[in-house]
């Protein structure tokens, strides 16, 4: 969601309300202009729409700031989005691709696909179920990120204001989710009120809504700053904390009661055709389930038989049940404190840090911390997040987390995974805007795949501990291709799904339920990592097949980067050209 600021005054401290923008047609294009022209002006628009749908704005640095209103999520406001981006669309089809330069040919393939995308959303009416089991429209809502101006800090204050009429907008769209069986299966949420709740405990400057007003910049005057705080208080206590006890009340006296008590997509309202078309979104390729499952049960034999071999390598003389129970409950391999699981985090970190200029060239200038996940989010949440800020580490239930998972946890979620492609992509000025805070699953989490097993390259992995945990994540990741389509393609049970998961990898029980949970809600999204991966490996293996003692890791890995989020097919086809390219570079010479 993003939204005009011409409205609503960065500086004002009403606008109290989510933003609505009015129906604007998408302009005509020029037909004296090229067809880069054409374009440009199609995508350089839609930028600038979307930007004002959800609340943002690019800063002198080119940098999207949000402003101060929450984007509107009726259902009117999201046909109007549909209707919008439907016209975008037929624009699209009138340029002649053929007469585009190839940068512009890239961009309007990504610019399709995107489109596309959200529109896969918006017909299926996915807001009317804005939550699962691992992401939901009420976090990430407080500042956790420092705010620099007063203009900022004024911002913050009227958002803070908006989230009562914001939320009652969510709640009308899940009581409509509900009424047509379109919600969140309730095995996946129970306890899941905790994030909302933790947010109605603490009043005033205990609430986390207040953590940008405990340090503020010295270049706003003391007196201000004691204004600003004092503004805070009474936004937190006068908006914040009701908005959140109106949805916590909604959540467990009439959401989570009426939610349906099946877990397969299916089920839901055209279920196949839905889960298809979130296949398709977050894949970004025409694989059917019934394809991405044959793949999967490939992909879990090879790695069953990797798994294996580094089992006997550990000089275990045990079955292979036997050796995942002595993972699971020997006290070598789990910390005491949460200090020592993120010491290890941090010290793979650094380790990576000692070679990652042997695989990158193109390094980041932006440093990330490593945190734990916030208690809220903890009890329920995935291992670990990466960010641009902070990557962060479960800490939670330490019995739960062994630490021969942490290092390939780390790598795909902090440095050379996740934080560091952030970091990349932030500073990359060159990608026109509507390319600069993509995110395609596909591309994005198959590189976190793969910066797991780049570990055995870059001699992270110590011990066949820390290898067969790199495997176990591996594997983690094939079944998911699995009980992804298992589940919404042929009907598994919950537990069916859970003794797979359990049976196949080192993963702890809570972890397996938790992950289980989450592939039942969020119908789609896991597959992206193992089929991304796939690609990127696949890509590689060519690249040196072709180059052969001319193929430079580092200047594939940069390539890369570089691009920026595309789809996969554009992946492949970007990637080849280049291996094209480094061909003819070396027989020329």
């Amino acid at each position: 969601m993003r939204f005009s600021w011409l409205l609503c005054s960065a500086v004002a401290l009403a606008c109290s309300i989510p933003f609505q923008a009015s129906a604007q047609p998408v302009p005509a294009l020029d037909p004296a202009q090229s067809a880069d022209q054409q374009l440009k002006a199609l995508y350089d628009g839609y930028a600038a729409w979307d930007a004002q749908e959800s609340g943002y704005a690019r800063d002198a640095q080119g940098d999207l700031k949000p402003l101060d209103y929450l984007g509107a999520v009726d259902p009117a406001t999201q046909q109007r989005r549909i209707a919008h981006q439907e016209q975008i669309l037929a624009r699209l089809k009138t340029i002649d691709l053929a007469r585009l330069s190839p940068e512009e040919r890239v961009n309007a393939e990504v610019f399709r696909v995107m489109i596309e995308n959200n529109l896969i959303d918006l017909r299926a009416r996915g807001w009317e179920m804005p939550l699962n089991s691992d992401s939901n429209f009420w976090t990430y809502l407080d500042g956790s990120t420092p705010y620099q101006t007063e203009v900022e800090y004024t911002r913050y204050i009227a958002r803070m204001k908006a989230l009562p009429a914001y939320f009652d907008a969510q709640i009308a769209n899940m009581r409509a989710g509900l009424a047509r069986g379109f919600s969140v299966p309730r095995a996946t949420l129970v306890g899941r009120e905790g994030s909302i709740a933790s947010y109605t405990a603490k009043p005033g400057a205990e609430n986390a809504f207040y953590t940008p007003f405990k340090t503020m910049p010295s270049t706003i005057a003391p007196a201000r700053q004691a204004a600003l705080q004092a503004e805070a208080v009474a936004a937190i206590n006068g908006a914040v904390m009701p908005a959140y006890a109106k949805l916590l009340i909604f959540y467990r006296d009439e959401y989570l009661p009426k939610t349906r008590t099946t877990v397969s997509a299916r089920d839901l309202p055209n279920g196949d055709a839905y889960y298809r078309g979130q296949v398709k979104l977050y894949t970004t390729t025409d694989l059917s389930p019934e394809e991405i499952h044959k793949i999967g049960l490939g992909e879990v034999a090879r790695i069953n038989a990797e798994m294996r071999k580094t089992m006997r390598d550990s000089g275990f003389k045990g079955s292979f049940e036997e050796f995942l129970k002595f993972l699971r409950t020997d006290p070598q391999f789990y910390a005491k404190t949460p200090d020592e699981l993120m010491g290890v985090s941090s010290y793979v970190a650094k380790r990576v840090d000692r070679v990652v200029g042997d695989y990158f060239k193109l390094l980041p200038r932006r440093r990330h911390g490593i945190i734990p996940v916030p208690d809220a989010l903890a009890p329920f949440y995935t291992a670990g997040r990466g960010g641009l800020q902070n990557c962060q580490m479960n800490t939670y239930n330490l019995p739960t987390r062994p630490l021969y998972n942490i290092p390939a946890l780390t790598l795909h979620e902090c440095t050379p995974g996740h934080s560091f492609q952030a970091a990349l992509s932030a500073e990359q000025k060159g990608l026109p805007s509507f390319r600069q805070n993509l995110y395609f699953s596909g591309y994005g989490e198959g590189w976190g795949l793969y910066t797991e097993w780049l570990g055995n390259e870059m001699g992270i992995y110590r011990t066949p501990y820390e290898r067969f945990g790199q495997l176990s994540y591996e594997m983690w990741r094939a079944a998911r291709l699995v009980i992804d389509t298992g589940l919404h393609r042929y009907g598994w049970s919950r537990q069916r799904a859970i003794d797979y998961l359990a049976s196949h990898t080192a993963l702890s029980q809570h972890e397996v339920e938790t992950e289980v949970d989450r592939y039942i809600s969020w119908p789609g999204q896991a597959l992206s990592y193992k089929l991304g991966e796939l690609t990127i490996r696949r890509l590689r293996r060519e690249a040196e097949a072709k180059l052969g003692t001319h193929f430079d890791k580092a200047a594939f890995h940069d390539t890369f980067l570089a691009m920026g989020a595309v789809p996969l097919n554009v992946l492949e086809s970007q990637m080849r050209a280049w291996i094209a390219s480094q061909q003819g570079r070396h027989t020329a010479n």
